[in-house]
């Protein structure tokens, strides 16, 4: 039976990351021309054109679209079998995603289990946005993430379930006859999802005050009194409070954070790590009494 070669598969993952020929090129130290000869050798083997010009630009194929789903799961289990039998059944590395939010409360709990249960295991830890750290497992970059979003492809279990509130600055004045002035992420977030809709459904006008590309940016507007912005309870601190239906602002849902694991695990110590925290981590919920009204 013929068989896919995993350098080509990895070639075609990197241009695909990297968004060119040239890019994936000097990210794999080859010139661009033996990079475009991997591809055409790749589309002489299956038969089917895999790129199409769009503009200036190449894109993928519907057949090459399909392709890169399989080329990331081998990948993915070539380099997890290469990790393993290398450093052995108890030692290794383990990439874990978490975002920004709960990066210092559910994440250092998650952590302790982790070094406690597994203590020759290395550590490899990514801070980031939840729909970027998704793609991430998605493609095989990270083995487990935590997540605020729903993924049934996923293999994952519920740490908690967590309020989200409406914060604003301590010394900020809300004034319910006057648009409410948001801060919000830019880019994907169900934040501000969450935040439309709930001001949508009540009728309450709002304008666009602030955006950031992350919670340190969000937060220093909030402390700087621009606006008010939907977000976790574990914001919340000193300089921080929390606006509610007596101050007119809607309720806002709960939002379930998962841990998953990727897909194709074929690593024992990933495997027995997840399985481990399944059975032992119990997250704490957060304490809203002590953030105000």
């Amino acid at each position: 039976m013929e068989t896919l070669d995993l350098d080509l598969m990895r070639t075609l993952s990197v241009i695909v990351a990297h968004g060119s020929f040239q890019a994936a090129a000097v990210q794999l130290g080859r010139t661009q021309s033996a990079v475009t000869q991997q591809m055409q050798r790749l589309e002489e083997h299956l038969g089917h054109p895999l790129f199409e010009k769009q503009g200036r630009q190449k894109r993928l194929t519907e057949q090459g679209e399909r392709l890169l789903v399989y080329a990331r799961h081998l990948l993915a289990i070539n380099d997890e079998a290469l990790r393993s039998l290398r450093h052995g059944p108890l030692e290794g590395m383990l990439r874990i995603g978490a975002p920004h939010d709960v990066a210092d409360t559910m994440l250092p709990l998650l952590l302790a289990e982790i070094a406690r249960t597994s203590p020759m295991l290395q550590l490899d830890i990514h801070i980031g946005r939840s729909p970027f750290l998704m793609e991430s497992i998605r493609s095989g970059e990270l083995d487990m993430v935590i997540s605020n979003r729903v993924d049934d492809q996923l293999e994952g279990v519920v740490l908690r379930s967590s309020p989200t509130v409406w914060l604003c600055a301590v010394g900020y004045v809300h004034d319910p006859a006057q648009p409410v002035p948001l801060i919000m992420a830019d880019g994907p977030s169900i934040f501000r999802r969450i935040g439309h809709e709930a001001l949508a459904a009540a009728g309450v006008a709002w304008t666009p005050r602030y955006t950031s590309s992350n919670l340190i940016g969000i937060k220093a507007a909030l402390r700087a009194g621009l606006g008010v912005t939907p977000r976790g309870v574990e914001q919340l601190d000193a300089g921080l409070r929390v606006l509610g239906p007596a101050d007119g602002m809607p309720r806002l849902p709960d939002l379930v954070y998962h841990l998953y694991v990727r897909s194709h695990v074929v690593n024992p110590v990933t495997r027995q790590v997840f399985d481990s925290l399944k059975r032992q981590l119990r997250l704490p919920r957060p304490d809203l009494a002590a953030g105000g009204s």
